[in-house]
């Protein structure tokens, strides 16, 4: 899964050379680096902003994602520049001790939200929808009895969930099975230790222009046409490194 950020470019700013004496002005003079600034960039979706089209249209990923989650990087930028104690974290670090064990410090929503988005595209691919496959099916046949139940709950979940928010594919480590849950605002399951699968953003900027308030229509176009089920594969086995969903093998004698 990625962390959603990169690799932490640095800026650096530089101080203004002292004058010389006139004996010393052949003399190679190093500027002093005063301070390094790590930042967060904007992260292209892995496909181009019309591919999702008609189901996401171009004109929504450029509000979507060249608006609102470019204004969510730069505000995380503008608190981070102020604060040399959250230096240096990756984006998922970040997030965690942000949410300060449930009392968020106020660089919690802009951090969530960038993490969010990054999963959030990446959860969608041209040509998506249809049925999982492979591991990831198996599991969502047993942990919700079939794919068909799976879709109709993360369906009416999305469709139930007040306000803005998040519904996503978690896989719960304690459990070790998959769930789908729902969050409010910025709130991300990582918090929580789960390791999320897939997501679907459910603010308003996400569907409003394709869909205006038929949300019932966004949520089924995602799960029948843009839910990327190859992404899912993906983090399913990455996951199963840290949870195993096997019972023990017993070696027959």
């Amino acid at each position: 899964m990625s962390c959603g950020c990169t690799s932490n470019p640095f800026s650096l700013q530089f101080n203004t050379p002292l004058s010389l004496p006139n004996n010393a002005q052949k003399k190679r003079v190093l500027p002093r680096v005063s301070k390094a600034v790590a930042y967060y960039g904007l992260k292209t979706p892995p496909y181009p902003l019309d591919a999702l089209e008609p189901y996401m249209s171009r004109k929504t990923l450029e509000m979507h994602w060249g608006e609102h989650h470019r204004n969510y990087v730069e505000g995380l930028n503008k608190q981070l520049a102020k604060d040399d104690v959250l230096y240096g974290y990756t984006l998922d670090e970040l997030v965690k001790v942000t949410y300060n064990n449930g009392n968020p410090s106020p660089e919690f929503n802009n951090a969530a939200q960038v993490w969010n988005h990054d999963f959030f595209w990446e959860s969608m691919q041209p040509g998506g929808g249809n049925m999982a496959e492979l591991g990831v099916l198996e599991q969502i046949e047993k942990d919700f009895g079939s794919f068909t139940n799976f879709k109709e709950k993360f369906i009416e979940d999305a469709l139930t969930l007040f306000g803005s928010g998040w519904v996503w594919l978690v896989l719960k480590r304690e459990e070790r099975q998959l769930a789908i849950i729902k969050t409010s605002n910025a709130n991300n399951p990582i918090v929580w230790d789960d390791i999320p699968i897939l997501c679907l953003d459910m603010w308003e900027h996400a569907y409003y222009l394709d869909y205006k308030n038929d949300r019932a229509k966004y949520v089924n176009a995602f799960m029948d046409h843009l839910v990327s089920w190859d992404a899912a594969m993906a983090r399913m086995a990455r996951a199963e490194a840290f949870v195993n969903l096997n019972e023990p093998k017993i070696p027959v004698a």
